[in-house]
């Protein structure tokens, strides 16, 4: 069983659909904490990160939104990660929007790349979030995130902690990916990451991706970071989400990517973004995100 640190980081400056701040509340309220100490895990609640309003400051630059903010943010998220993981901690991070990765993956590579370790990822989300300022259409941070974790971007998002890249492509794989913009799919492609579309779920199966995905994620390295966009998920099933997307994958198919990433024994931190209350119904997205939070952290059927 672990010892788990549950912390919320309310970042909504990274896209322009206002309630994702909410999301760490939802995932509360919906009984994440619970759910985890029902599987026996030792669990604790570090609380929130301060993030400031949209309201308190200007976005600065058109090509990257609110990136002096997004930055200071991601140093304190990682600083706390490093931390967690150094006090014999598992770190649970919920959002926010999906900018916040920057932060959870600089902490967790940090403490790994002192003991001369590199970590892997599984970026599970129908977006490749690998825009950098030059190429993004829109300027918002939460489509950059992946891309600035594997040292493209600029520098206040990518050297956190003074080195960079964070994550190696090859170490890597994007899961689910089904919406990205035109000059992203170059990108994508050139980068290096192990890709696994929709089209790729739906001819192979989930399991077949998820063994491949997780392969490639464990190969060499200390284990992986789960980060977990719930607009993976089908919007008939989640609708509560920043940017949702129809196309996703379904409710068993998640549970069962999840309950694989249990099972191999290879995570090393998990985050869950992009839940957006104000959109959600009955707090439906949210519930579902505990669930699946407790699979990757070891519930089964039997």
């Amino acid at each position: 069983m672990l010892k788990i640190k549950i912390l919320g980081v309310p970042l909504d400056l990274g896209q322009e659909r206002r309630g994702v701040d909410m999301g760490p509340s939802a995932v509360r309220a919906a009984g994440l904490h619970q759910a985890l100490k029902n599987l026996g895990h030792e669990v604790e609640d570090g609380g929130n990160i301060p993030v400031r309003l949209p309201e308190e400051q200007h976005f600065g630059d058109h090509q990257a939104k609110y990136l002096k903010e997004i930055a200071a943010t991601s140093q304190e998220v990682a600083q706390k990660l490093c931390l967690t993981l150094e006090a014999g901690y598992f770190p649970v991070t919920l959002g926010g929007d999906h900018s916040l990765a920057i932060g959870t993956q600089a902490g967790v590579a940090k403490y790994f790349h002192d003991r001369g370790e590199e970590i892997g990822c599984l970026w599970i989300d129908a977006h490749a979030d690998m825009n950098t300022p030059e190429t993004s259409p829109s300027g918002n941070i939460h489509g950059m995130p992946f891309a600035a974790n594997l040292g493209r971007g600029p520098e206040a998002l990518t050297h956190i902690f003074g080195f960079a890249p964070k994550l190696q492509p090859e170490k890597c794989a994007l899961v689910g990916i089904r919406d990205l913009d035109a000059t992203e799919r170059q990108t994508v492609r050139a980068s290096g990451v192990n890709f696994f579309t929709m089209r790729e779920i739906d001819e192979l199966g989930m399991r077949v991706v998820m063994e491949r995905a997780i392969s490639l994620a464990s190969k060499a390295t200390a284990g992986f970071v789960v980060s977990f966009d719930m607009d993976v998920v089908d919007p008939d099933e989640a609708p509560g989400v920043g940017t949702p997307v129809r196309g996703g994958i379904t409710f068993r198919e998640a549970h069962l990517a999840m309950e694989m990433v249990a099972d191999s024994g290879r995570m090393l931190a998990f985050e869950l973004v992009e839940i957006n209350p104000i959109i959600d119904v009955m707090n439906k997205t949210a519930i579902l995100g505990v669930g699946f939070t407790a699979s990757a952290l070891g519930k089964r059927i039997l």
